[in-house]
């Protein structure tokens, strides 16, 4: 078996899909399995390419600017695909690369999968060009209907796919490293670090900062609670995106000293931030699955979020975490205040939640998503032998 992806996002590039790809990347090279990953090139104009990764120059995609627009050399690329043979094309996103890896498994007649990571469709309202939605779903299932697989991290968007007349769609779930997110820290000395004292109830919140996270519903919520609530919490931003500035704006009228934005955090300072706070509350309602959201669990912190999409998959309401209404300030208020009075209500969620994770290794979600690889090309195989005959 030799896989080609084609992304428009891939390491060093830090967001839900470049991160789970480069996970299954290295998985399948563990299993001793050839991979070869077509990107665009983050560094600047220069292709930076290697024997597995392919990378091009690129400029950001401006509605979502984690996916980028690459201007491959077409020369080039058709050199790669016939050196390497692939046996297999996975697509991961549907913008220009994604394209060409549609077009190559056509042409030379491929099987070919997709993975659908995002809900590009409900961003559009965010940024007011909603008349663009049925343009978007007429290209969605134009791009996916020869795909022999596709892909979803949740029964939600497996659901929302069927409804637009999408079949042969499987679930890929994610997992977590629990190695990496774990409860253990030093709390009073991650929080001095960043001049927030010990004492306070720490809510903190991880993603990027644009507008379809609906972060203003988590500002909001914080800003109106009861002043002896709030007195006693300090609110930790971490993450970067076009609403940054405005956000610090905003922050600033309600306290410049119970708001704390820390910008883009990886690796071991993550970790030790979402182990050493007390709350996790990501508010966003346009999530596919919410990486986040294990990410939190798995650090011992207790969560609430929005009962949307695939979050509320893995928050189960009062058991894993509390759930809101999307958009619901007044709900996402309630919920925080119930959090810092409830010291059982925390503790259960929080046990329950590292539970939760310990079922959901990325091995196990790997080893099922390479069972599937296996099927399709058997299958296609016997339809190929089958054509001959």
């Amino acid at each position: 078996m030799r896989i080609a992806i084609f992304t428009d996002t891939f390491f060093p590039d830090i967001n839900g899909v470049a991160i789970t790809l480069s996970k299954w990347s290295s998985y399948l090279e563990k299993k001793e399995i050839s991979v070869r990953i077509y990107a665009p090139n983050h560094m600047g104009n220069k292709d930076m390419n290697n024997e597995n990764i392919q990378t091009y120059y690129s400029i950001p995609f401006s509605l979502y600017p984690e996916c980028r627009i690459a201007f491959p050399n077409p020369v080039h690329i058709k050199k790669s695909i016939h050196q390497f043979n692939p046996t297999l094309v996975h697509i991961a996103t549907p913008f220009n690369m994604g394209l060409l890896g549609h077009h190559y498994a056509n042409k030379y007649n491929i099987p070919m999968v997709a993975s659908y990571h995002t809900n590009f469709d409900q961003y559009l309202s965010y940024y007011k060009i909603q008349w663009m939605e049925p343009i978007l779903w007429k290209y969605i299932l134009w791009f996916h209907q020869d795909c022999k697989k596709i892909y979803v991290p949740s029964h939600s968007t497996k659901k929302l796919l069927e409804k637009k007349q999408l079949q042969n769609i499987e679930i890929w779930s994610r997992g977590i490293d629990t190695e990496v997110f774990h409860p253990i820290t030093n709390r009073n000395e991650v929080w001095q670090t960043y001049g927030i004292s010990p004492e306070k109830f720490v809510i903190l919140y991880v993603g990027r900062l644009a507008i379809e996270k609906d972060i203003e519903v988590l500002i909001n919520a914080y800003k109106f609670l009861p002043k002896e609530i709030r007195d006693q919490c300090q609110l930790v931003i971490v993450g970067e995106g076009p609403l940054y500035k405005e956000l610090k704006e905003k922050g600033a009228d309600i306290s410049t000293e119970s708001i704390t934005f820390l910008g883009f955090k990886q690796g071991l300072e993550l970790s030790d931030l979402y182990a050493a706070a007390d709350l996790f509350a990501f508010p966003s309602a346009t999530e596919t699955f919410g990486n986040v959201i294990l990410e939190a669990m798995a650090s011992g912190t207790p969560v609430m979020g929005i009962e949307a999409g695939g979050v509320k998959e893995n928050i189960i309401h009062e058991k894993t975490g509390l759930l809101s209404p999307a958009h619901d300030m007044v709900s996402f208020k309630n919920n925080i205040e119930r959090m810092v009075k409830e010291t059982k209500l925390r503790s259960t969620l929080t046990k329950n939640a590292l539970a939760y994770c310990r079922q959901k290794s990325w091995s196990t979600i790997f080893d099922r998503l390479l069972a599937s690889y296996y099927d399709i090309e058997e299958q296609s195989t016997f339809q190929l032998d089958r054509m001959i005959h």
